[in-house]
């Protein structure tokens, strides 16, 4: 089996998670820079077989797109220009900072480490992996 893999996108950074070959645990990567984002891919991609790359979808409450979205649509449009044949699927983000701090809190990480932008957004790129693992199983 191959990986899939989560992007928790950014202006700026974006956070990555993947899951293990066999598609059961979704685990925090890295955060890059969003103007790397895809060359980072390319290079990872050299080295591991992905099948999915799942894209958080910002919601409002009521479940309009959120203004991050004219950010995130034009990046999309550039990944599967380079990625023409993978298989890109989005998920609801909403609320995965705000999970991706708490667990930090219960992991028992001091506040210093709490304050670690890059972390929070590869902490709920994984939130995003394990959600669409679940949904994917239903």
């Amino acid at each position: 089996m191959s990986r899939i893999l989560a992007i928790d996108f950014g202006q700026k950074k974006s956070g990555i998670a993947v899951t293990d070959v066999l598609q059961i645990i979704a685990t925090p990567l890295t955060t890059v820079l969003s103007k790397t984002l895809i060359d980072f891919l390319k290079k990872y991609m050299e080295d591991e077989e992905v099948e999915t790359i799942v894209i958080g979808e910002p919601k409002t409450m009521d479940n309009k797109p959120s203004d991050s979205t004219k950010y995130i649509n034009p990046f999309i449009g550039r990944l599967k220009k380079a990625f023409p044949l993978m298989n890109i699927d989005r998920m609801d983000e909403r609320f995965t900072s705000r999970m991706a701090f708490q667990a930090m809190i219960d992991g028992g990480l001091g506040k210093k480490a709490r304050q670690n932008k890059e972390l929070v957004d590869a902490i709920s790129a994984s939130l995003i992996l394990q959600t669409y693992l679940e949904y994917k199983k239903k």
